[in-house]
């Protein structure tokens, strides 16, 4: 894809799911990747994967819920020189529970790990975007930011959540060369998926009628659709909320 052969591109939660896809494609085109996780063994794997099929990658252990992402942003700059792409896509799908069932504590975490995060991670991003004066943020929202996942109210707030973050940022930044977007996947075939079908197995069962391609997503899907989003190939696509959810939203 235009524009991403050379650029210095970190991936949030890039050790598994939807990041490991993304950071593998981030990889295979050219991108300078850093994988940020708390993963250690996961996120290596996948810098081993990379980099052995020819690709630059690094692992920087990192929680994006705490002020700690500064620092990442100042180690990716004192290696590279700077940052061009950044994929917002750690998160969790936490406790799911209805608006009057939800407890302080799980709205909590999910507010903290699924909102809160892509808060912090921006906000040290674009700092350091808006000095090199261009770049490229794409975050991780869900269909369940633009539609109701009935059954998950913090889950959903947060996505919502994204979803403004993303636009009014956009907007923010849209006469300082800097993009800002979200993808909305709906249901995808990654550890949390395979997590939800057990936890939850009624409620997975109920909302996959509302899938109407009739499968589960691959994360590789999500992931092109992340790299083009980053891409210059997307030059004229900012504060878009992009469903690539096999029908979900259009029900």
């Amino acid at each position: 894809m235009k524009g991403i052969k050379g650029k210095v591109a970190l991936v949030t939660g890039g050790s598994s799911g939807i990041g490991r896809a993304a950071s593998e494609i981030f990889g295979r085109e050219g991108a300078k990747v850093v994988i940020a996780s708390r993963n250690a063994a996961k996120a290596e794997e996948v810098v081993r994967g990379i980099t052995d099929s020819g690709g630059e990658a690094v692992f920087m252990k990192t929680d994006v819920t705490v002020p700690d992402v500064r620092s990442l942003v100042s180690q990716i700059v004192k290696k590279y020189g700077r940052l061009d792409i950044a994929f917002n896509n750690a998160g969790i799908a936490g406790k799911l529970d209805a608006t009057a069932d939800c407890t302080e504590a799980d709205w909590d975490i999910s507010m903290n790990v699924n909102l809160r995060s892509v808060f912090l991670c921006m906000k040290y991003e674009l700092k350091q975007m808006l000095m090199q004066g261009a770049g490229s943020i794409v975050n991780t929202a869900s269909a369940a930011g633009l539609v109701a996942l009935p059954g998950a109210v913090a889950y959903n707030v947060a996505k919502w959540g994204t979803v403004g973050l993303t636009k009014t940022a956009a907007i923010d930044y849209v006469k300082k060369n800097i993009r800002v977007n979200c993808v909305c996947p709906s249901f995808v075939k990654t550890p949390i998926t395979d997590a939800l079908a057990v936890d939850y197995p009624e409620m997975i069962k109920a909302m996959f009628p509302y899938q109407p391609i009739g499968r589960l997503g691959l994360p590789e899907e999500i992931g092109q659709a992340v790299v083009w989003l980053a891409s210059e190939d997307a030059s004229f696509v900012t504060g878009a909320a992009f469903s690539v959810d096999g029908g979900y939203v259009a029900m």
